[in-house]
């Protein structure tokens, strides 16, 4: 069974850091890019970030581009998403997904998704 399993939500207040990782289990996502997006309450599901398979092109949302920083450890199978300079409207569910296809994350769409982890921006 494939599963993207998200990790290190939590609270924190703002101007604070937090970093989730992305464990994937059941296949290699090794040749597949990887992102992350979220879904504060009342809100639509929103692009966040996304990494290329072999980790040399990136894209951000504009609200995170300077802040956020994407990884991806393809030995361990794993995604990384450094958030720092946390705000209150960073407040959402975060969610990791995988496809085959960089362009597709970037436009919200993935074969695979996680089950999301919380996080809480204090003010």
């Amino acid at each position: 069974q494939v599963q993207l399993v998200e990790s290190g939500g939590g609270l924190v207040q703002a101007g604070g850091s937090l970093r989730l990782s992305c464990a994937a289990s059941g296949r290699t996502f090794s040749s597949y890019a990887r992102g992350w997006f979220r879904q504060a309450p009342g809100k639509e599901r929103e692009f966040v970030a996304a990494i290329s398979w072999t980790g040399d092109r990136t894209g951000y949302a504009d609200s995170v581009n300077g802040r956020f920083t994407i990884s991806r450890d393809n030995a361990k199978n794993t995604v990384y998403l450094q958030m720092n300079s946390l705000k209150p409207e960073d407040t959402a569910v975060y969610y990791c997904a995988a496809d085959q296809i960089f362009s597709r994350l970037a436009s919200g769409r993935a074969n695979y998704w996680g089950q999301g982890t919380q996080v809480t921006v204090s003010s």
